[in-house]
């Protein structure tokens, strides 16, 4: 059989800037073959912030006059929602709070429980929790407003530079598989992440499908990986002690 792997963003482009020294090196030791989606964050905050911070900005105003609830939580140390709200933080000169979950829903449930003020995690995972009434989208990091939630403006459409971050998930194979099975399996996904069903599917994650050439991916890898770099030092954060 032929391994492949799917693996996110930050795996790839965001690792090699926080850790040292790491066991892969996606230029060597991968072969691109597709992207397979994409998603945006969403920054939510629960009951413990006044109904009255609708926007990202207020949030920030609120939290920079009551310290004690000056905190985020995202689904994982050095990842991409974590960067988010360390960054938001440091444009508008408050300091947040980071408490690190395993996973967006751990994060959810102390945010309905009003155990942290604000969550920075994948669009999908939040609007889960809208129906319950106690939590509040205040925007999103996509170029444009999420068809997940339409009625949310984006960072930038708040006047917040520079904060329009995705992610998403890719397949690869091996380093040094043949080209002939790298064709095979691209033209296999491209068709597959097409059809209406897949599309539907991942849209009930709030995922967007989305297919590339081998070459547009290892473009994209190169432009991501240089894009974080700079974001990782403007937050000073690294993995290890």
């Amino acid at each position: 059989g032929t391994a492949i792997l799917q693996t996110p963003t930050s795996m790839l482009t965001i690792y090699p800037h926080i850790y040292k020294k790491l066991p892969y090196d996606f230029a060597t030791d991968l072969t691109p073959v597709s992207l397979g989606c994409s998603f945006d964050f969403g920054f939510a905050v629960g009951p413990s912030v006044p109904a009255n911070v609708r926007t990202v900005p207020d949030f920030l105003a609120w939290a920079k006059a009551n310290p004690a609830g000056a905190n985020f939580g995202s689904p994982a140390a050095g990842s991409t929602p974590h960067f988010i709200g360390a960054l938001l933080g440091k444009g508008a000169g408050v300091e947040l709070k980071h408490a690190a979950y395993r996973g967006t829903q751990p994060a959810m449930l102390d945010l309905l429980g009003g155990n942290v003020s604000a969550v920075s995690g994948p669009v999908g995972d939040i609007t889960q929790h809208l129906a319950s009434g106690k939590v509040r989208i205040l925007g999103v990091s996509g170029e444009k407003r999420s068809r997940f939630a339409p009625d949310v403006p984006t960072f930038g459409e708040q006047g917040i530079p520079d904060m329009a971050h995705s992610e998403w998930f890719a397949f690869f194979l091996p380093a040094k598989a043949s080209p002939e099975l790298v064709a095979r399996l691209n033209a296999s996904m491209r068709a597959a992440l097409a059809s209406k069903d897949v599309i539907d599917g991942l849209g009930t994650f709030g995922l967007e499908a989305m297919s590339s050439s081998p070459e547009e991916l290892m473009a994209l890898l190169k432009k991501d990986t240089a894009k974080w770099g700079p974001i990782v030092k403007k937050v000073g954060f690294t993995a290890e002690a």
